[in-house]
């Protein structure tokens, strides 16, 4: 959900346009599937810490597709998130 959404106020360094536009990518972000909205994320995280190197963007795109392949082919399965933090929490490995 949107600070336009659940804040007192809109931020005051964005005009009207601009928080409409930031409402459309989100609901258009939220629509995409799990390892879309995933990626966007860190590519937006990536936007606000400064530049990513070419080698190292490289190799993590390299790691998602190889996760995908993985995952796809039966090799590799998905784990939920909380199942994922309840195993990490007890020492678990799947």
């Amino acid at each position: 959900m949107s600070c336009l959404k659940t804040c007192n106020r809109r931020p005051e360094k964005y005009s009207l346009n601009v928080a409409l536009s930031v409402e459309m990518v989100e609901e258009e972000a939220l629509n995409l599937p799990t390892s879309g909205r995933a990626l966007l994320v860190e590519k937006l995280l990536a936007s606000l810490s400064g530049e990513i190197s070419p080698e190292v963007e490289r190799a993590h795109l390299d790691e998602v597709r190889e996760r995908q392949i993985a995952v796809r082919s039966g090799t590799a399965r998905l784990i939920d998130g909380i199942e994922a933090l309840r195993m990490a929490r007890v020492g678990v490995r799947p």
